[in-house]
């Protein structure tokens, strides 16, 4: 059965209410065995899909039959009953950040004695090797039986300690020892009365048993990076705090030269620390989600105690508690830290806007005084200017005087030239004025033009 994408809002909501769980519930029966698997997807959106296409290729290798085959977007599962009777459940499901495979072997003969270790269905080999990191991998095994000793169980369960509780009121024993056997598998010993439990509630244990494994392992796997991250952050740290002293002490005096070199580094190690706040961010954020499901899901339990065993909780709070709220209070270290390095690089940059500003400020003054000084230099030359024209008609006015001495039209060359002297300056002041009009006319018009 392909999977079918939601096109409009029926298809939807008749997705969202979609249990293909539960027609597994009229296959399962006690005993059973149980082997689960949970793997991590480095990369979800385009690993997803490949799991569920190995889902598939596992149902063809082990020949399951597809009228008791389902597969949807995220879940699928498939039976297949062997001659003798004996039944092989497939169960594939697709999580956020991991999926999971989980295989179910339940006898024909109800009086058979199930193991551990190896799936005893006739022929059955995991055909495949799963994608992504392994979260975790469980050995279940579901019997019947009232009598459930210290002795009995040391055997099956490896591991100095065992733990053991009675769940959903009392009529379920489950004992686990929390420690990989040879095959790297937890066994987990699934007790239940003389008279079967409904299977409902079997479904729901195991379930509630992979739920609290799974998101027990994903939080604790990002304990080697948070360890790490923490080393990294701690050398940032002093380094920060060494930089930020040098700074303090040396600003009121830096160059835009060491102003620049603070600031260089400064900004190269910021984008080193909000790397790292990016991947522990990336890694970290969802552990105190998970930390609930744990919590809440071993509350929903509702343990009560299995002599002589200590019970499950005790384990797994212990090994899980406070782990989420340290990855969290890292995270506000690290923004923190990431925090006072833009604060800063945010004074630097001030630093250096200031004295950019004074010597915007000092440039555009000594550029004040130099117009100053040369519009006093061009009224100086502009006055130069009028003496020099005025001396030069006054020279030319001299000549003209001459000549009309000779022709006889006046008497005396000297007055008529001092007489014109007060007529050629006046003619210089004039000469001028109007070159200054026509150069700046000119000006105008081609500022205009552009």
């Amino acid at each position: 059965m392909e999977p079918v994408h939601p096109t409009d809002s029926q298809e939807l909501l008749r997705r969202l209410h979609e249990r293909p769980q539960k027609n597994l519930e009229e296959w399962l029966e006690t005993p059973a065995h149980i082997h689960h698997s949970a793997h991590r997807m480095a990369n979800p959106p385009a690993e997803r899909p490949q799991s569920r296409e190995e889902f598939q290729q596992i149902l063809r290798c082990l020949d399951v039959p597809p009228e008791t085959t389902v597969v949807s977007d995220k879940f699928g599962y498939g039976v297949r009953i062997a001659a003798n009777g004996d039944r092989l459940i497939l169960i594939w499901e697709a999580h956020t950040e991991y999926y999971s495979n989980q295989v179910w072997h339940i006898p024909s003969d109800k009086a058979a004695s199930l193991s551990f270790g190896p799936i005893t269905f006739p022929g059955y080999t995991f055909p495949v090797a799963p994608i992504g990191l392994r979260v975790n991998a469980l050995d279940i095994l579901i019997t019947q039986g009232t009598q459930i000793s210290e002795e009995g169980v040391r055997p099956l369960l490896p591991g100095p300690i065992r733990y053991g509780s009675r769940v959903f009121g009392g009529d379920i024993a489950v004992i686990t020892a929390f420690t990989p056997d040879e095959d790297d598998r937890e066994r987990y010993l699934v007790v239940s009365p003389s008279s079967p439990p409904p299977v409902s509630h079997l479904l729901r244990l195991v379930d509630s048993i992979v739920k609290i494994e799974t998101y027990y392992h994903l939080t604790l796997m990002k304990h080697p990076q948070f360890s790490s991250a923490v080393d990294q952050v701690y050398k940032f740290e002093q380094l920060h705090l060494k930089q930020r002293e040098i700074i303090t002490a040396q600003l009121s005096e830096a160059t835009s030269m060491t102003l620049q070199r603070w600031l260089n580094g400064l900004t190269e190690d910021m984008m080193k620390v909000s790397r790292l706040a990016g991947a522990m961010h990336y890694e970290l954020s969802a552990a105190i989600p998970y930390d609930r499901i744990v919590q809440t899901t071993i509350r929903a339990l509702r343990e009560e105690p299995l002599s002589p065993f200590r019970p499950l909780s005790d384990f797994l709070i212990g090994g899980i508690s406070g782990v989420a709220d340290g990855y969290q209070q890292f995270l506000r270290r690290i923004d923190t830290l990431q925090s006072g390095f833009e604060g800063i690089v945010a004074i630097i940059r001030a630093r250096i806007d200031l004295l950019l500003e004074s010597q915007n400020l000092a440039l555009l003054t000594s550029v004040a005084q130099a117009t100053k000084s040369q519009a006093i230099l061009q009224h100086t030359v502009e006055g130069l200017s009028v003496i020099v024209i005025a001396y030069y008609l006054s020279s030319l006015g001299g000549y003209i005087f001459k000549g009309l001495q000779e022709l006889g039209w006046i008497h005396n060359t000297n007055v008529a030239t001092a007489l014109f002297v007060p007529i050629a300056v006046g003619l210089s002041f004039a000469l001028t004025a109007l070159s200054r009009k026509v150069i700046r006319k000119r000006l105008l018009s081609g500022g205009d033009k552009k």
